[in-house]
């Protein structure tokens, strides 16, 4: 719509049009919310952030039905995405973890593996070009407005709304403003909101880039059979850890269906051990890199990379707010870890949850008070705070296998958890349509923990940060930690033991589905309150969900 003196005005202005600024600029649209989405790129674009995880395909899930855009629910499932979005996307059947020392070929007894139950989740590794180029347009379908090649000068809030000047002169009059545009926020420039230095524990820098022809890490590695993971490497993502750094592969051709050849790589450094080498390419840095470790390198043997590295300084960043009157800034505008363990698109999902229905009750009410939005901050900060208790726990472990064994324990059992209360209130919804299963989701302490209703999980994951950060400065050695964090792991009664958790001898955690019905009964029945209380609560949701619940799992 044009007002008075050519501007135009809509009720939500979203700036970024990455998988976050389309998907929440889709919700609002498919509720009758006239929206603006305006980007200083254009689709398609690499990015990254191509790792799915069980949570992030149940947000994927529950956006599709509470706000009824079906579309979403197409990216949680590789073999739907592969036939929707189109043939470019790989699988990820697992999380794969393998310690290498500089000089030597890694030694197959230290590596882990979660393997996800294919019966709870259908991960993808999302050729993140083609998704978020098929969700952009999917706003578009909507009514989304769309600008690309469009770049936002100026942002004028008053007591009414926010004015938004483009460097075309072009203005915009809108009632609610969403920065989903990351690092170079506009908005986060504006009001001055970047925490300098970022506030927290971890560190990385990170280069990355896509490749073609990488060979599987099964085939360059000899490996005794009782050391051999259930599922191939190749099969999911993998972590190739290394002291204070890791290196991901995210194979987009290990897929039947998929006719992309390509492979994410991505190394992750902490800038204090290895400073950005002023005198190298990204390119000379990565092949010194390889050099070190004989393994990943036989990896790369004829390999080449198809686009121009992409080398960061530190990746961290943090804001001293996330929302304020008529604004908030989105997920990784609002901050940022560390591509570990692949929680950022989870997050975002989560975010754009909570952000979309208060907004909606905002624009309904003409009230766009501060208080409607604190949920969405703390939500903000709990994601990132509680993240990076966990990263850099995980960092620091890599140099001591027992003590990142006890890390991957304290990782990997929660998950599960994380997303069954997800799943409950989820298959309660559609039998009765009724927003309060989701609210109640946000009726917590702990906005941002995983399983943020257990305060036993925040305890376990107060622990395992406490006691890994001793080891760094060597109050404790690293299998002392590791006797610390196993202990609270094998103590806890919430801890689920029918996967393997509670057993650091199991590194590889890979259930069937009758290890999931096993699951199942020691929740009703034998597990401590909470687990109880949990697998109750998804039962009677599928009791409730009747035959239906099936096809929504």
């Amino acid at each position: 719509m044009v007002g008075v003196g050519g501007v135009r005005v809509c009720d939500v202005f979203v700036l970024g049009s990455g998988l976050a600024g389309s998907t929440v600029a889709t919700v609002l649209a498919s509720q009758g919310v006239s929206v603006v989405l305006v980007d200083a790129g254009s689709h398609p674009r690499m990015a990254i952030g191509e790792s799915q995880t069980p949570q992030l395909a149940e947000w994927l899930h529950i956006l599709a039905e509470r706000y009824g855009v079906p579309e979403l629910a197409s990216l949680a499932k590789v073999g739907v995405t592969n036939r929707v979005v189109g043939p470019s996307h790989g699988v990820k059947v697992h999380f794969g973890f393998q310690r290498h020392v500089v000089g030597v070929e890694p030694d197959p007894a230290e590596s882990t593996q979660f393997a996800i139950p294919r019966v709870l989740a259908q991960n993808s590794h999302m050729f993140r070009q083609d998704t978020d180029s098929w969700m952009f347009h999917t706003a578009v379908r909507y009514g989304v407005q769309v600008r690309q090649q469009w770049r936002a000068e100026d942002l004028q809030f008053d007591a009414d709304g926010v004015t938004v000047t483009g460097a075309n002169g072009e203005v915009f009059r809108a009632r609610y403003l969403i920065d989903a545009s990351g690092f170079r926020s506009l908005l986060a420039e504006k009001f001055d909101l970047r925490e300098k230095p970022a506030r927290f524990k971890h560190h990385s820098r990170s280069l990355f880039n896509h490749f073609i022809g990488i060979k599987p890490y099964d085939d360059v590695v000899d490996v005794p059979r009782e050391h051999r993971p259930p599922i191939k490497w190749h099969k999911g993502t993998m972590h190739h850890m290394i002291d204070r750094g890791w290196l991901w592969i995210i194979p987009f051709n290990n897929y039947k269906k998929s006719k992309n050849p390509l492979v994410s790589v991505g190394l992750q450094l902490d800038e204090r051990v290895y400073p950005k080498p002023e005198d190298m390419t990204p390119q000379e840095e990565f092949d010194s890199f390889l050099a070190k470790y004989p393994a990943i390198a036989r990896q790369f043997e004829g390999a080449r990379p198809v686009r121009e590295w992409v080398s960061t300084g530190r990746l961290q960043y943090s804001s001293r707010k996330s929302v304020g009157y008529r604004w908030c800034l989105m997920s990784h505008a609002a901050g940022f870890i560390d591509p570990l363990f692949s929680r950022g698109l989870s997050n975002t999902m989560e975010v754009v949850d909570a952000l979309a229905s208060r907004v909606l009750e905002a624009l309904r009410d003409d009230d766009f008070s501060e208080e409607r939005f604190e949920y969405v901050e703390k939500l903000e900060a709990g994601l990132l705070d509680f993240n990076d208790d966990l990263v850099n726990s995980a960092l620091i472990s890599f140099s001591h296998f027992r003590l990142w064994n006890a890390v991957f324990r304290v990782w990997g059992c929660f998950i599960t958890p994380g997303v069954m209360r997800l799943t409950g209130a989820r298959l309660r919804y559609v039998v009765d349509g009724d927003n309060a299963h989701f609210q109640a989701l946000e009726k917590t302490e702990n906005p941002g923990l995983w399983w943020p209703e257990s305060t036993t999980f925040q305890r376990i994951l107060e622990v395992t940060a406490e006691t890994c950060e001793k080891f760094e400065v060597g109050e404790l050695t690293g299998d002392e930690a590791a006797d610390i964090i196993l202990k609270v792991v094998q103590d806890s009664p919430e801890v689920n033991p029918t996967f393997g958790w509670k057993d650091p001898a199991t590194r590889f955690v890979a259930p069937n589905t009758l290890d999931v019905g096993r699951f199942v009964r020691w929740g009703l029945f034998s597990a401590g309150p909470d687990m109880r209380k949990l697998t109750r609560f998804v039962v009677s949701g599928g009791v409730k969900a009747g035959p239906r619940a099936r096809k929504l799992l």
